[in-house]
């Protein structure tokens, strides 16, 4: 692999994290980046938590499952501002507990607790998968969710026969300024992009949901198919494409923006 894989190639970050780190890799390949934001603010929301918080202490759950490492820690650490922490922990350890993603995992690790599921590949659908051979009748399910719901999962379980499903959502996405949803969309019917990567689902959906608004959806979709690459950074960001009809899409093995980008040059090499 050369030094000039993406000659030439505009590359639009979708992200607003480490956006100087993924402008320098692509420069180095001979890539122009452009970055233009999907991914909003996420704010973390400690007022929202105390309720739910309180009542899992005092009440616990039959069944507890973590989505994102970052919104497990902010749990227990907000739990921890309330004097509750030790309640909080106590009561994940008594309950069964599914996790999703390698950093969930690494979040047990550090508390001291362990799964009885998790899934095979980061994605809601692999957790889903591993929890359908479980009995859900009559049980309490408190699950942690990062920035948007999960009614997919939510549906899940009440078909599963759980007489509770709680949703606890640590952090609030807020969308991103319509001004740069209108120069993406706009630069991608110009033909003025060739890969956009995607490091998040969150900025699949916005996307998607803008161009749904607009009546453009299929249009955006043709684009994808035939002149703009969609690239996303793990198997959760690529089912969130899938999930809008995207076909062609390019993924690392391993789920960081460096890998991301080295895949997104390999792929141009071997066209």
């Amino acid at each position: 692999m050369g030094t000039n894989g993406l000659q030439g190639k505009r590359i639009v970050i979708a992200g607003s994290r480490k956006t100087d780190e993924m402008s320098l890799i692509i420069e180095k390949q001979g890539g122009i980046p452009i970055t233009r934001s999907l991914q909003g603010l996420t704010m973390f929301e400690e007022e929202q938590l105390e309720e739910p918080l309180r009542t899992f202490a005092a009440d616990g759950a039959d069944w507890v499952i973590l989505t994102t490492g970052m919104g497990s820690d902010s749990l227990v650490g907000a739990a921890d501002k309330l004097s509750i922490g030790d309640a909080v922990r106590e009561r994940l350890s008594e309950a069964s507990i599914a996790t999703r993603g390698y950093k969930t995992s690494a979040f047990m690790k550090r508390a001291g607790l362990k799964a009885i599921v998790s899934d095979d590949d980061g994605t809601m659908h692999g957790l889903m998968g591993n929890l359908d051979k479980f009995d859900f009748t009559g049980q309490r399910v408190w699950i942690q969710l990062h920035g948007e719901p999960a009614p997919e999962l939510v549906r899940f379980l009440e078909e599963k026969g759980a007489a509770a499903v709680v949703s606890v959502l640590p952090y609030r996405h807020v969308p991103p300024e319509s001004d740069t949803l209108a120069l993406l969309m706009k630069e991608l019917f110009d033909a003025a992009v060739d890969t956009i990567c995607f490091t998040t689902a969150v900025q699949v959906h916005y996307l998607f949901r803008h161009a749904a608004q607009s009546g453009t959806k299929e249009q955006l979709l043709e684009i994808f198919e035939n002149h703009v690459v969609a690239a996303a950074v793990g198997k959760v960001t690529a089912e969130a494409l899938s999930e809008y009809g995207v076909k062609r899409i390019v993924v690392p093995e391993i789920e960081r923006m460096g890998a991301l980008i080295i895949e997104i040059v390999r792929y141009y090499e071997q066209l």
